[in-house]
């Protein structure tokens, strides 16, 4: 599988952004998509995921009541919406794919920058 993430850019605080994940090749109904960032000098981190077939979620604490994690089966899509955008969401975010809900994520995208500014 391929995944290419797009959707990243400038952004003030408090506004908004939509990631996309085009995901590519044999997808399998028990996947698990999810998005991941990493902050300059930071390890990576889970932000969200969502299972391909019943598109259940489940959010970082940080992602909770902000971020909204979707997936258009159909389109072979992954999006993740964000509102309320604050300096500390600054970082590059990455799509990931996992191919069932107890296995790691061990499918990466390529990357999109996220930069939240005053």
């Amino acid at each position: 599988v391929q995944l290419q993430a797009s959707g990243g850019g400038l952004v003030q605080i408090g506004g908004s952004l939509r990631l996309s994940c085009r995901v590519t090749g044999r997808t399998f109904t028990n996947w698990v998509m999810g998005w991941f960032r990493q902050a300059p000098g930071k390890e990576r981190e889970f932000v969200a995921r969502v299972t391909w077939n019943l598109g259940t979620t489940y959010y970082a604490d940080s992602a909770k009541g902000r971020f909204t994690i979707s997936r258009d089966s159909a389109e072979n899509m992954v999006y993740l919406q964000m509102n309320n955008l604050k300096p500390e969401d600054t970082a590059v975010y990455y799509c990931a794919a996992a191919s069932a809900i107890d296995r790691d994520f061990d499918s990466w995208g390529q990357g999109t920058q996220v930069t939240v500014s005053s």
